[in-house]
């Protein structure tokens, strides 16, 4: 889109003051706002999905054969799923030595530090006040990308120029903010209360002047893999793993970026500024398109399939007593697309 209106120079990090990310969209915030040698962005957004068909299934192998789900089912038992191994070389090649200051536009990547309980935000903004926390960009991907149980949590240090050192052992931030628009838009608010130049004289409920767009990236909704009469009856193990899939992770993730949806919709909502905020999100997927880890070629191709098809789909919004999203009433012939264009 961006490309169409403005040139074969365009980049998604010109035009946001924030771009925020958890987990894989961590990865994929830290690829849109890294610099290249020409101070541009390393990657164009159209350069995102061949990255994924490159690399997924080498971060993501699959067992095959008759063996392969039972083979799998034991791997989970004794440790992650996966070692992390092509995550951490792919990640560190492409980011090398680029730390949190050096990005193009403001970023945020959450992660959840387990030794201290709680999250450990890593934010342009915070990093100003607080130079331990200027991170290589590559430990902050592999660190909001260690989901439980499917890769390693991820420990690093980092000391700033008067020798003061801090300690992260960090996993995925998706288990304190799997949709990371509302820190996002906290971390401005904060900036604002601070009085920023470059937010003057936006006020912090202002959301009139703010323009948020959040992508998810699915969800099995309409499936309704899990119901009460199976659950009653499981125990630890049938929690972290049935049917191949990981209840307990799914359900923890999937409540809070819900949350999170419903919670904003409602503000920009009792604030009249509903066309500001744009979440585009699928809540049809099932089967494999609704894993974390399938990542087949064949898989990952129905994936981008189901991401096209979804930009043609009415703007949608969550319905505030189901949590589900609904065609807009005022937006029900605009698709996703236009209104990204508009």
């Amino acid at each position: 889109f961006l490309k169409k209106l403005d040139g074969e120079e365009a980049r998604i990090a010109d035009y946001f003051d924030v771009i925020a990310g958890t987990s894989t969209g961590g990865l994929v915030t830290a690829m849109l706002a890294a610099p290249n040698k020409k101070r541009r962005p390393l990657f164009a957004a159209k350069d995102i999905k061949a990255f994924y068909m490159n690399h997924a299934p080498k971060i993501f192998p699959q067992l095959r054969g008759p063996f392969g789900r039972m083979m799998r089912i034991f791997r989970s038992m004794s440790g992650p799923s996966y070692d992390g191994k092509h995550l951490h070389e792919v990640v560190r090649e492409k980011l090398g030595s680029t730390r949190l200051h050096q990005t193009l536009t403001n970023v945020v990547i959450p992660t959840f530090d387990i030794k201290w309980l709680q999250p450990t935000i890593f934010s342009s903004y915070e990093k100003k006040n607080n130079n331990t926390m200027d991170a290589l960009l590559s430990d902050i991907c592999i660190s909001t990308s260690a989901a439980p149980t499917y890769l390693p949590a991820h420990f690093f240090r980092t000391e700033d120029c008067h020798g003061n050192i801090k300690e992260f052992n960090l996993i995925d931030g998706g288990v304190a903010a799997n949709n990371p628009a509302l820190v996002a838009i906290g971390e401005v608010s904060k900036q604002i209360f601070k009085k920023n130049p470059d937010f003057f004289p936006v006020k912090p409920m202002d959301y009139g002047r703010f323009l948020v767009i959040s992508l998810g990236t699915g969800s099995p909704k309409i499936e309704g893999k899990y119901n009460a009469q199976k659950a009653k009856s499981w125990g630890v193990l049938d929690w972290l793993l049935v049917g191949g899939s990981t209840p307990l992770v799914d359900i923890f993730t999937q409540a809070s970026a819900d949350m999170v949806d419903i919670h904003i919709a409602a503000v920009f909502k009792v604030l009249h500024s509903e066309q500001n905020y744009l979440r585009i999100q699928d809540d049809t997927l099932e089967g494999t398109l609704a894993s974390v880890d399938v990542a087949t070629r064949d898989n990952l191709e129905k994936l981008a399939n189901v991401g096209e098809i979804l930009l043609n789909k009415p703007v949608s919004r969550a319905n505030l007593e189901t949590g589900q999203m609904m065609p807009a009433c005022d937006d029900s012939e605009i698709t996703n697309g236009e209104a990204l264009k508009r």
